[in-house]
């Protein structure tokens, strides 16, 4: 097996996802790799920020710019420090979630690409195709899928 340096991990805040990570940051400790946290985001157009302001007021920074990733990291921080990672880093991308899993994986110089399996079994996967498979199509390091969901 090889030995992993640098292990990323794909998060959107969902429980599945924090299942990933928990995956990832626990063979991070065994191996003592370093863990990069990664969040995907697409800017909110200026209608729905509007929007948002208005229903939201003072908060609505909340759902601004990368703040909605940001906040994802820092609850995937938890879950990687009850799983045993100890080197943690967190990186909020904008864009597409393949594009900027790739990117951040090679921008890290990742060995190992963590995903969970969501999207793999759904119809909308198959014929759009889903984030795992493009994942192990498109990274320039070892893939791990990792099963979180139940598959229906």
């Amino acid at each position: 097996m090889a030995t992993y340096q640098t292990i990323l991990v794909g998060t959107d805040g969902s429980a599945s996802s924090f299942r990933a990570v928990a995956a990832a940051a626990s063979l991070a400790a065994a191996t003592g790799a370093g863990l990069v946290l990664a969040c995907a985001y697409l800017p909110m157009r200026e209608r729905d920020r509007s929007a948002a302001a208005d229903v939201l007021g003072e908060l609505s920074y909340k759902v601004s710019g990368s703040t909605p990733a940001d906040d994802a990291l820092r609850a995937a921080r938890e879950h990687a420090v009850a799983a045993g990672a100890r080197k943690i880093e967190l990186a909020a991308e904008e864009g597409d979630a393949v594009d900027a899993l790739v990117a951040l994986a090679a921008r890290y110089r990742a060995d190992l690409l963590v995903v969970g399996n969501r999207g793999l079994n759904s119809l909308a996967g198959r014929l759009l195709g889903s984030v795992p498979s493009a994942v192990s199509h498109r990274a320039g390091c070892d893939v791990l899928i990792v099963h979180t969901t139940s598959g229906r």
